[in-house]
């Protein structure tokens, strides 16, 4: 597997203050300029090769024998692609980029579009965890060659969660901490999941659903509507919906058909769970069942109150930055 680079210029958002959200303008309330960057890559699967789109962003360009800053690598679900998902801009509604405020706190902060989703390369395969996996390894050598690093923290989002899971299993070498959110493991108990299950059959036939307006919102207003900003369903629609109206069908089908997916005494890293209070998704029993198999004692199960599953976009947000950002930066010997 090659792996290659470009830039290519990210087209500007307008954020709430006037200011730009992409390129190398910042909003004025940051303490230096964002700097972003584009960069492409491919994977092969069976001789073909599919082009993957890597997205980074930090507090100012890199600077030749400047300090080594932590690399975190943001990890999206099912639904949305990475920059919706984490470098969102709600105007006049406050922040809502995790790829900000993470950058902010010193972190060099990474994500990616999964095959099928935003700018990576749409394919007839469906984007399953285990395609997700090898995703990960592309874009794990781009991070290596650009910042001479070879361990990232990870965040993942719901089936990103598990994506970053059997990430850890498979290359646990490149793995220092793991902020595992909306995460669901066996499935049992989840009304979220037995009501997707219902279309099962649908899943195994088909590589692509629809993913329109009015199932974006849902994803709002599934488990407990006032959770969320009303302005943040119409942003993330907005703002996803020019990649097209349908996503691949290969986490949900892994989620309906194949749980258990990730093996938690197989992830040697520290680990936190963070969950929303009503998190439909998983239930706190299959949850706490996978916290209690985790291996490394550096572990940490937080719930966040008032929120649902969407945790990065909910009106909790900045509790669940602040939990994220604690267990991220504790030192390594804990």
């Amino acid at each position: 597997m090659t792996a290659q680079s470009d830039a290519h210029p990210e087209p500007t958002r307008q954020a709430p203050d006037g200011a730009t959200s992409a390129g190398t303008t910042a909003p004025a309330h940051t303490p230096a300029p964002m700097w972003f960057h584009e960069y492409r890559t491919h994977k092969t699967r069976n001789g073909q090769k599919i082009e993957l789109v890597i997205y980074r962003k930090r507090a100012g360009a890199p600077r030749a024998g400047e300090p080594a800053r932590p690399i975190l690598f943001l990890v999206h679900g099912s639904s949305m692609s990475s920059l919706t998902s984490f470098d969102l801009v709600v105007p006049g509604a406050g922040e809502y980029s995790k790829m900000d405020v993470f950058a902010r706190h010193g972190f060099d902060v990474w994500t990616m579009d999964h095959e099928g989703y935003g700018k990576s390369a749409h394919t007839d395969g469906n984007s399953d965890i285990a395609s997700g996996v090898e995703d990960l390894r592309a874009a794990m050598a781009v991070v290596e060659r650009e910042t001479g690093q070879s361990r990232c923290h990870f965040m993942g989002d719901s089936s990103g969660a598990l994506r970053a899971g059997a990430y850890a299993m498979a290359a646990p070498d490149h793995v220092r901490r793991m902020v595992l959110t909306a995460l669901t493991y066996t499935g049992k108990g989840s009304p979220t999941l037995a009501k997707r299950a219902e279309q099962v059959e649908f899943y195994r036939t088909h590589n692509r659903r629809l993913r329109d307006r009015a199932m974006i919102e849902s994803i709002f207003t599934r488990d407990k509507p006032g959770t969320t900003d009303p302005a943040v369903p119409a942003a993330v629609a907005n703002m996803e919906l020019v990649h097209g109206d349908t996503v691949p069908t290969g986490t949900y089908l892994d989620m309906t058909a194949h749980l258990p997916v990730i093996d938690p005494a197989r992830i040697t890293a520290p680990v936190a769970v963070v969950r929303g209070e009503h998190d439909g998704i998983a239930s706190m029993e299959d949850l706490w069942d996978f916290f209690a198999k985790l291996p490394n004692g550096d572990k940490q199960f937080i719930v966040i109150a008032g929120a649902a599953h969407a945790l990065g976009s909910s009106r909790h947000r900045h509790a669940f930055w602040h939990a994220a950002h604690a267990f991220l930066t504790m030192p390594e010997d804990v």
